[in-house]
């Protein structure tokens, strides 16, 4: 059993990742229906942040380390809310909605 300070991190990485969740579906949802608004702008930036934090930090999420850190041996945070099969394709699978959602944004934009 982990301790109380891999659980937090396991569930702020929760709350964040749903958080990432929401905004790809509302960047989809936007490209969709042609809705471009300060949401839109704040889904986008929230995951180009996030692009940006996971470059620097050589395609690793920094509360690996953190958990590490705190007794996780392996420093997993994805097995509090995905299945340990579904977690090492989460990148290709969001980042192909992300790409499918700019390319519908910039159509729909730019026609």
């Amino acid at each position: 059993m982990p301790n109380k300070q891999v659980i937090y991190i396991k569930l702020v990485h929760s709350v964040i990742f749903f958080f990432m969740v929401i905004c790809l579906c509302f960047i989809l949802y936007a490209a969709v229906t042609g809705t471009y608004n300060w949401i839109l702008v704040v889904a986008l930036g929230a995951i180009v942040l996030e692009g940006i934090i996971l470059i620097l930090n050589r395609w690793q999420c920094p509360l690996t380390n953190l958990a590490k850190k705190y007794g996780d041996e392996k420093g997993t945070i994805t097995d509090i809310f995905l299945p340990a099969w579904l977690a090492p394709y989460t990148f290709i699978i969001f980042g192909a909605f992300f790409a499918v959602g700019i390319a519908l944004l910039a159509f729909g934009y730019f026609t």
